[in-house]
């Protein structure tokens, strides 16, 4: 009966993962210039490279990059439950109104404020249909 059998049976515990952290996250777009400029222009990120194969941005001082691949597909760098489209990366922001009121005054589109247990967060989408989550 292979419903009782535990695949990590005897298997060692790492006592640390030989990861550190999470170093970038790629993302689907379908104009690779233009997107690298609105990621840059409108989300405020360094670009560092921009190529026909990728661009690269910075966030913050952090470890953290983006990186834009271009793809005629339609694929997005989020996921759906229940048809119901959710984010699958998270910016942190410590002036959520005024971001909010930024990407509202570029045309981005942007859902409403939420509050949860004294938390603030919201949902955008890039130029490309790609949904994000901003919260502090």
């Amino acid at each position: 009966n292979m419903e009782h059998v535990n695949p990590f049976q005897g298997v060692k515990r790492m006592s640390t993962s030989f990861i550190e952290q999470v170093h970038y996250n790629r993302i689907p777009v379908k104009d690779l210039e233009l997107s690298a400029n609105w990621y840059r222009d409108t989300l405020g990120l360094q670009l560092l490279a921009l190529n026909e194969e990728l661009a690269i941005l910075k966030i913050s001082d952090g470890p953290s990059l983006l990186i834009l691949v271009p793809t005629p597909d339609d694929t997005y760098a989020h996921f759906t439950v229940n048809g119901t489209q959710a984010f699958s990366i998270a910016f942190t922001s410590q002036d959520i109104p005024g971001f909010h009121q930024h990407l509202t005054d570029h045309k981005v589109k942007v859902d409403d404020i939420q509050h949860d247990d004294g938390h603030a967060y919201f949902h955008f989408h890039d130029p490309n249909g790609n949904k994000f989550q901003v919260h502090w």
